[in-house]
């Protein structure tokens, strides 16, 4: 993680989950959507062909293995995968998982209504059973 530090925005905007596939593992701060962040820890870099290959290889089979997961956690019918940066140019991969009533169906989530933040409580019980189901 040399050189590394996470972008000012995916800070304020995310809670620390842990650490898989050589990046930090986020949960975005909105309950609507169960919505993850994998932050590969690799300096400045923007996009994921910029990755070495041993490292691109370790982050897609960690977002192979998050959504998964996550899927199976949530029930969730479908599973919304991208790394846009257009916002905050540092590389970061969505991890979201989607059901056809959340308020954004069918289309993309960002962008609709405001931010629902986590209470305190449930936050702490999401970022546990996250841990629990999510990091070996």
């Amino acid at each position: 993680m040399d050189g590394f530090a996470l972008h000012p925005q995916l800070a304020k905007d995310t809670v620390l989950i842990g650490h898989l596939a050589g990046s930090q593992l986020l949960l975005m701060n909105d309950a609507r959507f169960p919505w993850l962040i994998l932050v590969p820890a690799h300096g400045d870099l923007q996009e994921l062909h910029e990755l070495a290959e041993a490292s691109f290889t370790e982050v897609t089979q960690g977002i192979k293995q998050i959504s998964e997961k996550l899927q199976r956690l949530t029930d969730a019918p479908k599973m919304n995968i991208a790394a846009l940066g257009n916002q905050v140019p540092q590389l970061h991969i969505h991890i979201i998982a989607r059901r056809h009533d959340d308020p954004a169906w069918p289309g993309p989530v960002w962008g609709v209504g405001d931010p629902l933040p986590y209470s305190e409580d449930e936050q702490k019980v999401l970022i546990e059973t996250l841990q629990e189901q999510l990091l070996d």
